[in-house]
């Protein structure tokens, strides 16, 4: 049933070459054709890395990003960089690091096209099949700030109707272009795994179980009506320099998400306790994959062959190995700490169970006129399968 047993959430590791070069860019000191082949040459290189591993599903590693949501606020008008509310991630040691996220300020209008260039130039640099991945618009929901953003939207579901909006938009025209797999990436939903953030909803009002619904209803209005593609939905608790903002397991979520959501993959965080057990998968139809996200992009130490088919075993006892893939928990490019040029991970793979090599990390610079070929322009925008406002639902609070 599954095509792509070995999948990838989507970052990897930027490597420095790359973050002096964006400096450098941003600063006005480097200009965009030169950007571009620095640009050109992390993508050539996460491609390289991730087939010589053997994956069956590809990225370009979010290269052309600076956050995984940053396809988002660049691509569109309107949005205050830093100017939103922070989130705290933390570890286990009790080390905490702050995110600043952006925040909606104006009215949203295309500045460019989100993920086409992505595309376009991915599928010119891969035989194997590719993925591009975007947020959801219970993440993008966060962005709003009834201080800040009511001036350019009265309400948070004004915000919402018209990133529904761009988002299809974006998707029928990552269609026509032959795209045919799309991660959406919907951390919040952990938001609402946590007991003690769920109790924050409710001291301010909102009900948990009511946001769940919102958000799965929004996730649908995003991508129905795009035959022929395949949808997958990435589930974590937050990955920010290697920490976390939420713990629990799917319990709480499982019966509504699994069962109502029209995605054809789960792609769930499962590398440690905090993931809680297999148990809630017994709410996926049948007809679904699971993705699990066993290799954690967390820690320095490297799972075992063994350590992986024992947790495959597990999980198969719920759902069965055919519909079983696996990948790391999330994507990995903040790491708290560089674990050398190339982390090795051991992966265990196919129903065959062959045993393959899968490698992730970063590669030692070379000098930057080691890439030359430029990324094809962004392509004009297309006109988007039906969306009406009025389909949009309400929600009735998010984080």
């Amino acid at each position: 049933m599954s095509r792509w047993k070995s999948d990838v959430i989507g970052s990897l590791l930027r490597p420095a070459y790359l973050q002096a070069a964006r400096d450098a860019f941003e600063r006005g000191d480097l200009d965009p054709a030169a950007f571009k082949r620095i640009e050109d040459r992390a993508v050539d290189e996460a491609v390289a890395m991730q087939e010589a591993a053997g994956l069956d599903v590809v990225t370009d590693g979010e290269m052309r990003r600076y956050a995984f949501f940053g396809h988002l606020v660049d691509a569109l008008e309107g949005f205050d960089k830093f100017g939103g509310w922070s989130v705290t991630f933390h570890d286990e040691q009790g080390h905490e690091a702050p995110l600043q996220r952006p925040v909606v300020v104006n009215k949203l209008q295309w500045r460019r096209q989100m993920s086409v260039e992505e595309f376009t130039y991915l599928r010119g640099r891969t035989t194997r099949q590719v993925k591009i991945t975007l947020v959801s618009a219970q993440q993008a929901a966060a962005y709003y700030d009834p201080d800040k953003s009511k001036g350019a939207y009265a309400t948070r579901d004004a915000y919402l109707a018209d990133l529904v909006d761009f988002t299809r938009r974006e998707i029928a025209e990552l269609r026509r272009l032959g795209c045919d797999y799309v991660q959406i990436d919907a951390p919040q939903y952990a938001a609402l795994l946590d007991e003690k953030i769920r109790e924050g909803y409710r001291q301010r009002g909102s009900d948990p179980d009511r946001l769940i619904d919102a958000c799965i209803e929004l996730d649908n209005a995003i991508i129905d009506g795009h035959p022929g593609m395949t949808f997958g939905v990435h589930i974590c608790r937050g990955n920010n320099r290697s920490m976390f903002y939420a713990s629990g397991g799917y319990d709480r979520i499982a019966a509504q998400v699994f069962s109502r959501s029209h995605f054809q993959r789960f792609l769930l965080e499962y590398d440690d306790a905090r993931s809680g057990t297999f148990e809630p998968l017994r709410h996926v139809p049948d007809d679904r994959i699971v993705v699990l996200g066993l290799v954690s992009t967390k820690t320095p130490r490297i799972e075992t062959v063994d350590e992986l088919r024992g947790r495959i075993a597990e999980a198969s006892r719920i759902v069965p190995i055919e519909r079983l893939a696996m990948s790391p928990q999330c994507g990995s490019h903040q790491p708290k700490r560089a674990t050398g040029c190339r982390r090795r991970i051991d992966v265990a793979s196919s129903k065959s169970s062959p045993r393959r090599r899968a490698r992730r990390g970063c590669r030692r610079p070379r000098p930057d006129n080691a890439s030359a070929a430029a990324a094809p322009a962004p392509s004009a925008v297309h006109a988007a399968p039906a969306s009406p406002r009025s389909s949009v639902p309400r929600s009735p609070g998010f984080p």
